[in-house]
């Protein structure tokens, strides 16, 4: 018989790696920025990251998506992560948290 995924649980597990991965240009970290766009996790316990960064020539364009490949992959039980990079829509700081914006000093 084949264990039940729980999926909001994995999710919490995934964001709170996410939270732990900073943009080394911003003192916040890549899920409050908004970098994050979304995070999906099948059955087989493989996990699709759609993201963005601050801007196309980001200094850590290389880095960036392969640090949150492998912390993420760290994770018990994920056998694979794929970390996609978009620009569609751009990255803006409308999508900043409150969180963010207040660490920012932007409230």
């Amino acid at each position: 018989m084949s264990q039940e995924i729980d999926t909001n649980e994995l999710g919490e597990s995934i964001v709170r790696i996410l939270k732990g991965i900073y943009d080394p240009e911003i003192p916040v970290d890549i899920y409050e920025l908004g970098l994050i766009y979304d995070v999906m996790v099948n059955t087989d316990y493989e996990v699709k990251i759609l993201m963005t960064l601050t801007s196309p020539n980001c200094p850590v364009a290389e880095s960036l998506p392969r640090e949150v490949e492998e912390k993420v992959k760290t994770i018990e039980n994920i056998k694979d992560v794929d970390v996609e990079i978009t620009f569609d829509p751009p990255w803006s700081k409308d999508l900043m948290s409150e969180e963010a914006k207040l660490e920012l000093g932007m409230l």
